[in-house]
């Protein structure tokens, strides 16, 4: 169990963290064309977490309080990267946020990848449905791919030539 217990508080940490760069990223973007597939970005890192906190109570496994609040920290201090801009948000910030989330996504795809094969047949995650999680976070994988063209073609349009 050693190894499951340690696992699932890392990705938990991980979890947060992705939670929180959401909560930015929609944060910033509300109210453009990016904040709908924002919004459901955010809603759905929020319900994965919530999934996560229920396969760990499940299993008897409690968060580790000091690996979650280093996530928590460690996105608050990527919010000090440079983006082009003395202060403020930048387009560049969107793509770096994009790129960020796609990251922390595709690893949450994997631990429910992870857990389907782990908890077959363990009685207590008895109707808990990894398969059904990996593929929702395959969906918001698409999105983040869609939302992240998008971005690179607002951060690095080229002004038309002057004539």
């Amino acid at each position: 169990m050693e190894p499951l217990r340690i696992y699932l508080q890392d990705r938990l940490a991980s979890a947060t963290g992705v939670v929180e760069l959401a909560k930015r990223s929609y944060g910033s973007n509300r109210g453009s064309e990016f904040g709908p597939g924002l919004a459901a970005v955010q809603q759905q890192a929020i319900d994965e977490r919530t999934a996560l906190l229920d396969v760990m109570r499940r299993l008897d496994v409690a968060p580790d309080r000091f690996k979650v609040g280093a996530a928590w920290a460690a996105e608050k201090a990527g919010r000090l990267k440079l983006n082009g801009r003395m202060r403020g948000y930048s387009p560049l910030s969107r793509v770096v946020e994009l790129e960020g989330l796609t990251l922390l996504l595709t690893a949450q795809r994997q631990l429910w990848e992870t857990l389907a094969l782990v908890l077959t047949g363990d009685a207590r995650a008895e109707g808990f449905d990894a398969a059904g999680h990996a593929a929702r976070a395959g969906e918001a994988l698409e999105r983040l791919a869609d939302l992240h063209r998008r971005a690179v073609e607002v951060a690095f349009a080229q002004p038309a030539p002057a004539t």
